[in-house]
């Protein structure tokens, strides 16, 4: 999916309206997901990837409850410190907000379907898409072929 940016003012009025699946506002930034953004690819039984908090996995999946949550999970607080320092992007403060937040929301990994450990990306990479693949070949999401092509019974 493509990134729509809008003024501060817009988005607000389109929370307003409940067009999004799930917003946030972060580090003085607004985050959403638009319904309309989804539903091309939703109706075309195409895989959609997000990247979202916990509060967004949480109303994606009381709106769309088929909906596979994978939590990517860093190898170590300690490591994800050491990885966020090493980007140099953040002063010491928003690198203590990062940090306390990534605490709390991996208290909230326990409710998600599968949890992936990103300590060596290219294995991390390998189990994501492995459960990407495990979910399309899933009875529920293929019975109905099956019956169309073998004329099986319900």
């Amino acid at each position: 999916m493509d990134y729509h940016f809008v003024e501060r003012e817009v988005f607000r009025g389109m929370i307003e309206q409940g067009e999004f699946v799930e917003w946030a506002e972060v580090y003085n930034d607004y985050y959403g997901t638009s319904f309309s953004s989804l539903k091309v690819p939703i109706d075309k039984g195409i895989d959609v990837i997000m990247d979202v908090d916990v509060q967004g996995a949480k109303n994606i999946r009381r709106i769309f409850k088929e909906s596979v949550l994978i939590f990517v999970l860093p190898p170590s607080l300690r490591v994800l410190e050491t990885r966020l320092k090493a980007r140099r992007t953040d002063d010491e403060e928003a690198f203590r907000k990062r940090i306390d937040r990534a605490s709390k929301e991996i208290g909230n990994c326990a409710w998600y379907d599968y949890l992936v450990f990103n300590d060596l990306l290219e294995e991390a990479v390998q189990e994501a898409t492995s459960i990407i693949i495990a979910e399309r070949c899933k009875r529920l999401r293929r019975i109905g072929k099956a019956q169309e092509i073998f004329d099986l019974e319900s």
